[in-house]
């Protein structure tokens, strides 16, 4: 039987609103057009939809310095579109989790204005202040390159503030109780409106019980219980993803022991050494930290992705696998971002190669935990480099070949569109790829599709087969169902030999989940099998009738 844990079954699909769909004319994507395409994600096979904010916001930082943790942005609608938004989710079965960037605000945030016109206020505790600079200023910075210190000036106050992000951002003293509190408060009330979750930004900076201290920060947990605890009392399948650029042995602290913390926390390890087995064929490194995954408590879950709205961080990689990354990926210097990052999509970063592309997915898919698919690589969407920072990953959707790719009617769209050339709108766009049988998106949907009908990839327990280095093979068990996924990570044609496991040798065959071929299991319970360039194959023995083949 599967489980009521709705997470670790299906696929979360990643957007924000201004980058979708422009459903009023002014150049910006809102809540308006989300609505329009809530039977397109729908059909794609979506199970729930993480929106980046939408609250009000001077939009320095793409939505993510937040003036009023209680509203939505004009630009995207009112408070009727955000619950016309929700309760279309609902009707389709599709969760909604929401952006919680709570562990900064933007200056222009009450909170911060009250605090520097009067120190004497309450709100000035909401911050972190200092009469001097502190020494470590230059130490620290979430955005090195760009941001030159985690201390800034305010005329006002007299005093610095402290902040991990741009100076816009000064970050909440989480020690304070009153803070602890708004935060509770921000987490009921979007509960109330329909928000099945939410994806806390910045958890390791959210839980620093010294703010301040930039080098090794010690956690304070019980702010993730507490935050888990109403949520869970409020909306019972409530879920908590964290953004959280951690070690699986860290991780298992922000879970918990008994999973009473997080529910899910995004792999940001197994991210950085799929990219090194990607751009090297070396699939050891990612074997290490698959190794590192297991044991966490059972209600919990890892989230798999290839691209985020962010750039493809690499920092915690070795020297020379970095490097590795670097020169396959981004190897030229506009490529390359905050000394530790790549600011590109999927699809151009494997040369727009279509084997490297279902590769790629096929793993993300197949890896223990729930994928995550952000918006626009399901058609292989591409980046435009001449934006800033990391604004090059976050183009307008791209729907049809019409003016700005059916993003927008308006001769102002919020960034421009990718046009001409193989990543161009008028090449590249949901309405070609629908109508085309072998299109990048009507593979993404099979897969999704197929992902979604296999629960032991989310629930059961999983071991890495011997094969060459290559070569990754996964086989999962759970509850009689057994599948085996294989992918070759090599551009060249692999024979090899796996175990297919005792429910295999049993049943004498496994069946292909995508093809509904059939290959024959030797007496020992092994499986020969030949890979092709990139090839991959899904494998499943038990319960093969709910499974209606390609």
């Amino acid at each position: 039987m599967i489980s009521d844990l709705w997470y670790k079954h299906g696929l979360i699909y990643n957007f924000a609103l201004s980058a979708f769909l422009d459903g009023d004319g002014d150049g910006t994507g809102d809540l308006a057009g989300a609505i329009q395409r809530v039977d397109y994600l729908h059909g794609l096979g979506v199970t729930a939809i993480w929106l980046a904010p939408f609250q009000p916001s001077p939009m320095r930082d793409h939505g993510y310095d937040i003036c009023d943790y209680y509203g939505v942005d004009p630009r995207y609608g009112s408070f009727g579109d955000f619950v016309e938004f929700s309760r279309a989710c609902k009707q389709r079965g599709l969760r909604l989790i929401m952006d919680l960037p709570i562990n900064h605000c933007s200056d222009q945030h009450p909170w911060f204005q009250k605090a520097i016109e009067d120190p004497e206020s309450k709100y000035f505790d909401y911050f972190i202040w200092a009469d001097e600079k502190a020494d470590d200023a230059d130490e620290g910075m979430v955005f090195p390159g760009v941001q030159e210190t985690t201390w800034t000036f305010n005329e006002k106050a007299g005093k610095y503030y402290f902040h991990r992000f741009y100076e816009f951002q000064p970050d909440l003293n989480m020690s304070n109780p009153e803070v602890q509190r708004e935060i509770l408060k921000i987490v009921g009330f979007w509960l109330e409106l329909g928000v099945s979750g939410f994806r806390i930004d910045a958890v390791p900076f959210l839980i620093a019980e010294e703010g301040i201290n930039v080098k090794n920060p010690e956690p304070a947990y019980g702010l993730l219980r507490d935050i888990r605890a109403l949520a869970q009392w409020r909306k019972g399948d409530a879920v908590l993803l964290a953004e959280a650029n951690i070690t699986a042995e860290t991780a298992a602290k922000y879970f918990g022991d008994d999973g009473e913390r997080l529910h899910m926390i995004l792999n940001f390890p197994v991210n950085q050494t799929l990219f090194y087995a990607l751009a090297t064929g070396d699939t050891l490194p990612l074997r290490e930290k698959l190794e590192s995954s297991k044991g966490i408590p059972q209600t919990s879950q890892w989230a798999n992705f290839l691209r985020n709205h962010d750039e493809l961080d690499i920092g915690r990689l070795p020297g020379d696998q970095q490097q590795a990354v670097f020169d396959a990926f981004g190897p030229e210097e506009e490529m390359q971002i905050y000394g530790r990052g790549i600011r590109r999509r999927l699809a151009p970063m494997l040369g727009g190669d279509r084997r490297r592309i279902e590769l790629a997915n096929s793993l993300m898919m197949t890896l223990p935990g729930t994928p995550v698919v952000r918006y626009g690589d399901e058609i292989g969407m591409g980046e435009d480099l001449s934006l800033r920072e990391r604004e090059s990953v976050r183009t307008p959707m791209q729907w049809s070949d019409g003016p700005n790719g059916g993003f927008t009617c308006s001769d102002d769209p919020i960034r421009p569109p990718i046009s001409e050339g193989p990543y161009g709108y008028e090449r590249l766009n949901v309405a070609q790829q629908r109508t085309e049988d072998d299109s990048l998106l009507n593979w993404m949907e099979r897969i999704i599709r197929a992902r979604k009908e296999l629960p032991e990839i989310g629930e059961g327990e999983y071991c890495i087969l011997e094969t060459p280095a290559g070569v990754l093979a996964l086989r999962y068990e759970w509850q009689g169902e057994l599948s085996v996924f294989i992918h070759n990570l090599e551009d060249c044609r692999r024979e090899i030999s796996v175990d297919a496991g005792a429910v295999a040798r049993d049943i004498g065959h496994l069946t292909c989940v995508l093809t509904h071929d059939r290959f024959e299991v030797d007496k020992d319970g092994s499986y020969p099998i030949i890979l092709e360039p990139y090839g991959y194959h899904w494998l499943r023995a038990g319960g093969l009738e709910r499974l209606p083949g390609k």
